[in-house]
């Protein structure tokens, strides 16, 4: 499965923490505060403190666990 960027579409990394481009993160953050947030979320992916939020629950995340979030 290819990744593609949230912002223009253009195919990026499968390995990469972030769905933003190379082109689009320097855009919107400046390249100083992106690069600063792409080794940020590498640390991050390396230690395991990222969550996929990709995952698809078979139950809405009221019915899961013990979580106080009601939906309607």
């Amino acid at each position: 499965m290819t990744k593609k960027c949230i912002y223009c579409k253009s195919e990026i990394h499968d390995d990469r923490s972030l769905d933003v481009c190379n082109r689009c993160g320097t855009g919107v953050w400046g390249e100083k505060m992106f690069n600063a947030i792409l080794q940020n979320m590498e640390n991050a992916k390396d230690k395991g403190d990222l969550c996929n939020s990709n995952l698809s629950l078979s139950e809405p995340p009221s019915k899961v666990g013990n979580s106080r979030i009601s939906f309607m």
